[in-house]
This record gives C-alpha cells, structure tokens and sequence, in this order.
C-alpha cells in the first residue's frame, strides 16, 4: 500500500471473457514488485483500497489512502 500510495500502479491483463488474468505491481520509479501477487490484488480490489477508472491501471484509492499509515521512508 505504501508504493501505491507514491505513486505505484498496478497493470493487469484480461482474457477473451473479460477476467483479470494476470498483474504486474510497479513502483513510481518503474522498478517491478514480486510480492504483489492475485490473492493480494483481490484482497485490496475487494476492500476498496485500489481502484481502476476507465480500463486505466490500478491505483490507490482514497479509501486506502486514508488507511496507510505515515512511515519515515513515506517523503
């Protein structure tokens, strides 16, 4: 949540039905995250912390804003 918060983002792909197959978790800088995984993107997407508008990529949203904590590395 604290890269998204940065100003990461989070592409994904859809199949021919329209289904989210697969993610890739960027930070600002461009650097890819391995740990962001579909269980994880589901659990966020399903609590509202990210959200897509018009097909665009993933970001946070103001939910999940307002639920990151304020860390000392977060400048």
């Amino acid at each position: 949540m604290h890269v998204l918060a940065q100003g990461g983002l989070i592409r994904h792909e859809r199949d021919a039905r329209g289904r989210i197959v697969t993610i890739h978790c960027f930070t600002r800088e461009g650097m890819v995250l391995s740990l962001c995984d579909m269980s994880l993107f589901n659990s966020l997407r399903r609590k509202g912390l990210i959200a897509s508008v018009n097909g665009q990529p993933y970001r946070i949203s103001l939910k999940g804003r307002r639920g990151v904590r304020a860390r000392p590395d977060n400048r």
